[in-house]
């Protein structure tokens, strides 16, 4: 483990390797006639490469950080410490599942319920982008062939690129008006949809993202990709982090412009006390999950 434990720049190189060996996996299983795709209690789908993934990433952090916790889609929650590895095994699983190649392996670092570094990998689309603490956003094949990341300078909505997952979820939470309202004022909005909203924000290709929906495995990875790029994540509503149980990801200048339309959700239960839930909790969030 780091000697100074504000530098993560050895746990950043293990997200990689971590990384490549999620890369090799999926990639593998990416069409393979034999794949197996179960059915999840909410009816979201989960394959074998989900699984093997978590599983290998898993081995290699009991080894390399025996002492850390996890947080991953597929076994939950292990251990308990004050650093908390939190896994998205593939990202965009019903992409991976019909052929999109449109998915990625979301590895991220939290350390007393702050995301200090994270690791999207996308093998199929050949990209990658990390960012750890107090050290930019990156993206390229690999830490020494790479580029920053830099937020859109843009500043007003009607100038704004919009990209979001799908609509039918701000249909399910009573939202789909307010959310339309916003895509009408945008210049450009179209659903590239899980992932590749948010990095495509980080590189200044797109200006603002939204999903009413999401675990906290699904925001970590991007949270701080976002931040280090120059950019905001938060809730819905204006809180900052990925523990919200949504998002809305921006290059800083069109946040509060956008949240004036989007607002807070209300939780299922109406239970404020239920909005927030750090890394430890990660249970309590909820189930529904867009991919």
């Amino acid at each position: 483990m780091p000697k100074n434990p504000t530098d993560y720049t050895d746990d950043l190189r293990l997200a990689h390797v971590l990384a490549d060996d999620a890369d090799s996996i999926s990639e593998s299983r990416f069409k393979a006639l034999d794949l197996h795709v179960m059915s999840k209690p909410d009816l979201t789908p989960v394959t074998d490469a989900d699984q093997a993934v978590e599983e290998s990433i898993r081995r290699t952090l009991s080894r390399a950080r025996s002492r850390d916790a996890i947080t991953g889609e597929e076994q939950g929650s292990t251990g308990h410490s004050q650093r908390r590895w939190i896994i998205d095994p593939i990202d965009g699983t019903k992409n991976f599942v019909r052929g999109v190649p449109v998915w990625a392996t979301l590895i991220s670092l939290a350390v007393d319920d702050e995301v200090v570094l994270g690791v999207v990998s996308a093998p199929l689309l050949q990209r990658r982008w990390w960012a750890s603490k107090g050290n930019g956003a990156w993206t390229g094949r690999s830490l020494l062939k790479a580029v920053r990341c830099q937020v859109s300078d843009v500043r007003r909505l009607e100038d704004a690129s919009l990209s979001y997952s799908s609509l039918s979820g701000w249909d399910e939470r009573d939202r789909l008006d307010d959310f339309e309202s916003l895509m009408r004022r945008c210049w450009r909005t179209r659903a590239y949809g899980d992932f590749w909203s948010y990095m495509l924000l980080a590189e200044g290709a797109v200006d603002l993202a939204a999903e009413p929906e999401l675990e906290v495995y699904d925001m970590a990875a991007l949270d701080i990709i976002v931040r280090e790029a120059g950019g905001r994540f938060t809730s819905l509503d204006g809180t900052d982090g990925p523990f919200g149980g949504n998002a809305l990801a921006s290059n800083g200048h069109l946040h509060e412009a956008a949240l004036s339309f989007l607002g807070a959700l209300p939780d299922d239960d109406d239970d404020p006390d239920s909005r927030r839930s750090g890394p430890g909790s990660v249970s309590d969030l909820r189930s529904h999950r867009r991919d």
